[in-house]
């Protein structure tokens, strides 16, 4: 079984956001740039599976400029078989993605498609489930278990929800988005580092794809969050609770 893992090349998590003077987005010049964390969750959980014997080649792929091949080396290095990169603009919403990755889907027959639950540029948390859509295949989404049965070609997983633990079996081929707790992503050891230099990307274009897309959506404004007042120190109980009732309102 092949197993496409879909990656984004996010602002570093460590990294201090600013917002562009205009508004138009966050800045992303002369910013370090790194793999997306749920991205990194699901590369894992793919090769943790091939290494269990449960599939035979892991496939990483990756939609948007050039310098998205460098965040696909990254994914290489961890132990992807191999990569495809799609060039497209950098400004692409979900439902273009998601009909990227279709078109994907229907050239490379993987029997299972793993994505980050979401990406943390945007948090929008929509390509798992609009690429299941499409293809009308199974979804698990927010996966913090997966376990698969090759002889009778099902995924279990489970996921968190408000009430405890959800357990849901997917007839494959499925899509599965990742959580948090699923797995501890590896690093790129350097031998590694070095080999990924060699494994090839594909390079497609939207042409190539057959796929036309279109903006969907409008970014009208970015802004910072409001920053948050200092706290101040109160001498009684009393005092707090007067505070809460006729300042905050909240009792």
């Amino acid at each position: 079984m092949k197993i496409m893992v879909a990656i984004k090349r996010v602002v570093d998590y460590a990294v201090k956001i600013r917002v562009k003077p205009d508004k138009s987005g966050v800045e992303t010049k002369n910013v370090k740039m790194s793999m997306n964390p749920f991205c990194e969750i699901a590369l894992e959980e793919a090769l943790r599976i091939k290494e269990s014997g449960l599939a035979s080649e892991v496939v990483a792929v990756s939609v948007g400029p050039t310098q998205f091949s460098e965040t696909l080396r990254t994914g290489l290095a961890m132990g992807a078989d191999r990569a495809i990169h799609v060039e497209a603009p950098e400004k692409i919403y979900p439902l273009a993605i998601a009909k990227i990755l279709k078109a994907l889907v229907d050239v490379e027959k993987p029997g299972l498609l793993l994505l980050g639950k979401q990406a943390i540029d945007n948090d929008q948390n929509q390509t798992g489930q609009m690429v299941a859509g499409l293809l009308k295949w199974p979804q698990g989404t927010f996966a913090s278990k997966v376990v698969l049965d090759k002889e009778k070609q099902v995924a279990t997983i489970d996921r968190e929800v408000d009430g405890g633990i959800e357990t849901l079996c997917l007839d494959l081929p499925a899509v599965i988005t990742t959580d948090l707790r699923l797995n501890q992503p590896r690093y790129a050891t350097l031998p590694n580092i070095m080999k990924a230099k060699s494994k090839p990307i594909k390079k497609f274009t939207l042409q190539d794809l057959n796929v036309e897309i279109k903006s969907d959506l409008e970014v009208v404004e970015v802004t910072e969050p409001p920053k948050r007042k200092s706290g101040v120190i109160l001498s009684s109980v009393d005092e707090l609770i007067d505070k809460l009732k006729n300042e905050a309102r909240v009792i």
